[in-house]
């Protein structure tokens, strides 16, 4: 895929959003069928017709219950067209591609990629850069609304504005994750004031997981669990090895990959989720359980409110700078995967962050 740019990127059918040549299907309940050379989509209580030239269409992408009848995948395969299918919520369940596999050609020009120490730094950066600044705009708009704390809020804010500036000064990787850790410890210290005080979970004491031990903790950690999964499915699906990092090291089972897209994702997503649901009092102590050597989990109905609100944040549209337009969020991880398959085949000097 040569550009990211589709031609005419307006929603052809409700529900469905066209990136460039990818065709991504939403909505639940949606049924694709071939008919000729197009692809007939049809939509629960949609009575227009819905047809998309697969002229058009390098790759189908379907979310959840999504039924793509056989003549199309027959045809799709014929033509080398992948079809992917994921999870409502983002998480790679399975691909079918034709006999044409050009992934190949993507995940050696990554692994040559990664082997260029230069190269890996400069990617890198771009994950931290994308992170910190998405931390930052956290703690300032967060600020605003703020019951206590806000000049401390605002001090951590700056401190993470200090970091990025020495972002391009870290001569290796390891003082660039030391910059990134650093500012992290200044996000959390500045994330427990913008919980309510009056909260029945307790206090944020910092970012514990492995497990966590207090309820705050435990739905970060689940929150992030689900952003892992949607990123680790972006770069399935572009192409991309998930377990060829440039910011995390390699390791045997680490999506390494995945654990770099989703630090941009992290704050204005997770983070953000989490304390609409505290601070509203959608979840509230009654919602966590405490397991036997202090690990602490959602309980089930506390599950069923984090997914129910997690499905819904998917659905909300962002703006993106670099597309000039908004975004479901659902998308925004396999369009950051494109912008750093651009980047690694050199269509892209740099790797440009999502940045809110």
């Amino acid at each position: 895929m040569n550009s990211l740019v589709d031609s005419d990127p307006q929603p052809k059918v409700p529900g469905m959003t066209e990136l460039l040549n990818t065709l991504y299907v939403q909505t639940q309940g949606a049924s694709l069928f071939l008919e000729g050379d197009s692809i007939r989509i049809v939509i629960p209580e949609h009575t227009g017709r819905n047809i998309v030239p697969l002229r058009r269409i390098q790759e189908i992408v379907a979310f959840g219950n999504v039924n793509v009848s056989n003549p199309l995948l027959t045809r799709c395969a014929a033509d080398a067209r992948s079809v992917t299918w994921m999870s409502a919520g983002g998480r790679f369940l399975n691909r079918l591609d034709g006999p044409t596999r050009g992934n190949v050609l993507l995940r050696h020009a990554q692994h040559l990629h990664h082997a260029n120490a230069r190269a890996t730094l400069e990617t890198a950066r771009g994950f931290v850069a994308g992170k910190l600044q998405n931390s930052r705009q956290i703690l300032l708009k967060g600020a605003r609304d703020a019951q206590r704390g806000q000049d401390e809020i605002r001090a951590k804010a700056e401190n993470i504005a200090e970091a990025i500036i020495a972002i391009p000064e870290a001569g290796d990787l390891d003082v660039l994750r030391g910059i990134e850790g650093e500012a992290s410890r200044r996000y959390f210290e500045g994330f427990r004031f913008l919980l309510r005080r009056d909260l029945d979970v307790g206090a944020f004491p910092s970012r514990i997981r492995r497990p966590p031990t207090d309820p705050i903790n435990a739905l970060l950690s689940f929150f992030y669990g689900l952003t892992r999964s949607i990123a680790q499915g972006a770069a399935e699906q572009v192409g991309l090895d998930p377990y060829i990092g440039f910011l995390h090291g390699l390791r045997p089972a680490k999506p390494a990959l995945a654990l770099d897209l989703m630090e941009e994702l992290r704050a204005p997503i997770a983070d953000r989720l989490a304390l609409t649901l505290l601070n509203r009092r959608q979840l509230t102590a009654e919602h966590f359980e405490t397991l036997p050597g202090g690990a602490v989990q959602l309980t089930e109905p506390g599950r069923t409110i984090a997914l129910t609100a997690w499905r819904e944040a998917m659905t909300k549209e962002r703006p993106h700078r670099l597309h000039g337009r908004r975004i479901p969020t659902a998308l925004l991880p396999a369009v950051q995967a494109r912008i750093l398959a651009r980047h690694i085949r050199g269509e892209l000097p740099d790797y440009m962050p999502w940045m809110i």
